[in-house]
């Protein structure tokens, strides 16, 4: 219904569910349900055509009544006019097949992240515990070992967007791939010898090898010559979340003491860093990915609590490494953009913070995106009605805070923000609602509802803040 104005697509809904009572032999319609599913919907437009034929007319006497001030407007349309940036949000599992959220993502947003489905432990088949098998592959005239990929889930995903901008070219989505290396949700065998977490590590130089492949494999397969995806991707995080928290310096293999390194897949503890034993894993993950990307395709670093001063500090040193490495492909770096998380709360971080450290990113690499943009509930929400007015209000002034925050960075002329994307679409579906044994979620079981629109797909007032 996004897209509609206000009036008619109430309309709209009226005559549905009047079409839904006939069909079916229900009762009323709550209109709390789950929404239709692409298939059931498309039955039943074939069997009420003639009821929504008959309606014709009272839908458009409500759509002549309509004002400027019903219009919901396409955020992507605001952000480019306000920001001159892609407006994003991220989409995992079956959420593009829910049909209420996959209306917000093409009317609202020009671009999409995949929450899992790009990362290692995805395209290594889920097989977390065991490797899923072997094969030889060639790199650089030698012939090595390597385990075997399955590229099935993203392609799921990327399929249905390709047929979507086929059909609707002026409406086209473009993805930002998420992620080349990551401590977490990269299957612990891939790190020691034969694929075997029971047996010991890999030495440096074959990790480097491994790392080289992996990352080859990916963007020839995503984004090569041959690839029928290689127009769909704008971006790509090479290096997610390589800075403590603790220390403000590189993540380690002891950055959470009590987490076992030899768990399957890592919350906090960095097995990279383990066989590496300094950051030259993260200098030759950009010179790989220069030299296998087009040079069409942005790279970027990617961190979260990037506001806070410690580690901003550390991840100006990881910024300043990787381009003081820079270089043609197959020699040296590249890096487009610093990837600021933005997994903010009501309490902060402040305005001054925001737009200070986006400024401070600005000067190393010149842009700076927004890439998993979402906001914390207060204590003083409990999840029900009765305080959801308030926390709404709360959001909308901070989001409204944060907004103008990067609006005063980018006017200033150290730094071009080039994207803002929100992890996720509707509340309901927001990785702050569960507990992720990989890290982060929600840890209190306290009710969240982090996004522009709610569990039934309606804007929330924070929508309003980026439809200026």
């Amino acid at each position: 219904m996004y897209g509609f104005h206000r009036k008619s697509a109430k309309a709209v809904a009226v005559i549905l569910a009047a079409a839904l009572a006939v069909t079916s032999g229900c009762g009323t319609n709550t209109g709390k349900t789950a929404p239709a599913t692409e298939s059931q919907q498309a039955e039943t437009v074939a069997e009420t055509s003639a009821t929504t034929a008959a309606a014709e007319t009272t839908e458009t006497t409500v759509e002549e009544e309509t004002t400027m001030e019903d219009a919901i407007p396409a955020l992507k349309d605001c952000v480019e006019a306000k920001m001159g940036c892609r407006f994003g949000c991220a989409i995992t599992g079956d959420e593009p097949w829910d049909i209420g959220v996959w209306n917000i993502v093409t009317t609202h947003f020009n671009s999409v992240t995949f929450g899992n489905e790009l990362k290692p432990d995805s395209l290594f088949g889920y097989s977390v515990t065991k490797c899923p098998g072997t094969q030889e592959a060639e790199l650089n005239g030698e012939t090595i070992t390597v385990p075997v990929m399955d590229f099935s889930r993203p392609e799921k995903l990327l399929n249905k967007i390709l047929k979507w901008n086929e059909t609707h070219p002026d409406q086209a989505l473009q993805v930002r791939g998420h992620v080349l290396v990551w401590h977490s949700q990269t299957p612990e065998w891939f790190f020691h010898e034969d694929y075997d977490k029971e047996k010991p590590y890999v030495s440096k130089e074959e990790m480097d090898k491994r790392l080289e492949w992996y990352i080859r494999e990916v963007l020839t397969h995503f984004v090569g010559e041959d690839s029928p995806y290689k127009d769909v991707f704008y971006g790509w995080d090479v290096v997610n979340e390589a800075i403590s928290d603790a220390t403000g310096t590189y993540r380690t293999e002891t950055e959470k003491p009590e987490e076992a390194l030899s768990e399957d897949r890592h919350g906090s503890n960095s097995s990279w860093w383990h066989v590496y034993q300094s950051e030259e894993f993260i200098i030759n993950a950009f010179k790989y990915a220069n030299k296998y990307a087009p040079e069409t395709l942005e790279l970027y670093y990617n961190d979260y609590n990037e506001c806070q001063a410690g580690k901003r500090a550390g991840i100006i040193k990881l910024l300043e490494a990787v381009k003081a490495e820079e270089g043609a492909p197959g020699v040296g770096t590249r890096i487009t953009a610093m990837g600021m998380q933005g997994h903010y709360g009501i309490a902060g971080p402040s305005y001054t913070e925001i737009e200070l450290s986006a400024k401070e990113y600005g000067k190393v690499v010149g842009e700076v995106q927004i890439t998993e943009l979402d906001m914390r509930a207060s204590e003083d929400y409990d999840g029900t009605k009765e305080t959801q007015e308030a926390e709404y209000e709360k959001q909308r002034k901070q989001y409204n805070l944060y907004y103008y925050a990067l609006q005063s960075a980018q006017n200033s002329g150290d730094v071009k923000i080039t994207g803002i994307t929100f992890w996720g679409t509707v509340d309901k579906y927001s990785w702050l609602q569960s507990r992720s044994n990989v890290g982060g979620g929600n840890t209190t079981k306290q009710g969240q509802c982090p996004l522009l629109f709610d569990n039934y797909y309606e804007p929330k007032p924070c929508f309003w803040v980026f439809a200026e």
